[in-house]
């Protein structure tokens, strides 16, 4: 019993850290209630607006944070913002993709996407950086496989908003583990190098009409909330990602999907075909397979660290 309690020391950093977590994930988690508060306004001027609060927002965060050095210094070696650029794109893509998912109903699909991109960050890692897959993690890879195509042949329909939120979001990770900036700095990089083209789009939508922004208080107000609520869970997850080892963190991240399925099915009453339930059922066990090698990995190279002590 003294051993089992020596081992577990209440270290308040990982408590922080966990608290951090919870509240990135499930403020994620959270966002199809959000963006549904905005039936009616495209997702496309949604995402528009989506990028130019988030990055005046981001504006007072760094300055408040006084964090510019990094980002000045990306912006001085305009050479090496080519992948900064790729990140902004892919990125601005799954903001896209998730909030027409949100507006049509969709969120069922769009937790299948988040379950699933784990298993794609596995197969891109093996592909583009010739990582080497443990045994469990190319069954588990398989399996989200099987799950895709059973939703095809099944349903006679690729599941494409599930496939576009998985591969942008895993291929913006491949991409941005390559770009030497913190989560924060990054983020606002990325909103900046966007910046223009939306300032320009959204003014273009004013002058013809098409607008939404001073529509009435409430949607103006919502409008340039979604540039908040996009850092915010940011900053949480960046304030946990220093203090929580990654494993921990990887089981933390099922928390998002895990509440946008919730909200579609109990909030949004979207239907769950038989087929639909047998694709996540499959994912499901996948990712139970995939975090149990992580999981036996981290243990086998921790017994490894300490006998060579």
């Amino acid at each position: 019993m003294g051993q089992t309690t020596t081992s577990l020391p209440r270290d308040p950093e990982a408590t922080k850290g966990v608290t951090f977590g919870l509240g990135a994930y499930v403020m994620w988690g959270c966002f199809p209630l959000f963006f549904a508060l905005l039936d009616g306004v495209p997702a496309f001027e949604i995402l528009l607006h989506r990028v130019l609060w988030s990055c005046l927002f981001l504006v007072i965060v760094v300055s408040a944070l006084s964090r510019w050095s990094p980002v000045i210094g990306a912006l001085k070696q305009p050479k090496r913002l080519g992948r900064v650029l790729a990140c902004a794109v892919l990125i601005g893509a799954n903001w896209g993709i998730y909030i027409y998912a949100v507006e049509s109903r969709q969120v069922l699909q769009a937790s299948l996407g988040y379950f699933l991109t784990p298993l794609v960050n596995v197969a891109l890692g093996m592909l583009v950086l010739r990582e080497r897959m443990h045994r469990l993690q190319g069954v588990a890879v398989i399996l989200a496989g099987v799950a895709i195509a059973i939703q095809l042949l099944g349903l006679g329909e690729l599941p494409w908003i599930t496939l576009a939120l998985a591969f942008s979001f895993g291929t913006y990770g491949l991409l941005r583990k390559q770009v030497p900036l913190d989560g924060l700095s990054g983020l606002f990089v990325e909103t900046l190098l966007l910046f223009p083209l939306a300032l320009v789009a959204v003014a273009w939508l004013g002058a013809q009409g098409n607008g939404h922004f001073l529509e009435s208080p409430a949607k103006t107000a919502l409008l340039i909330t979604s540039g908040v609520i996009t850092a915010l869970p940011l900053l949480a997850f960046a304030g946990a990602a220093r203090r929580l080892r990654l494993a921990t963190l990887g089981f933390l991240m099922y928390i998002n999907p895990s509440i946008q399925f919730g909200i579609a099915l109990l909030v949004f009453h979207e239907p769950l075909a038989p087929l639909q339930l047998v694709s996540f059922l499959i994912i499901w066990l996948g990712l139970a397979l995939y975090s149990w090698s992580a999981w036996s990995s981290r243990n086998r190279s921790v017994h490894a660290a300490a006998g060579q002590k």
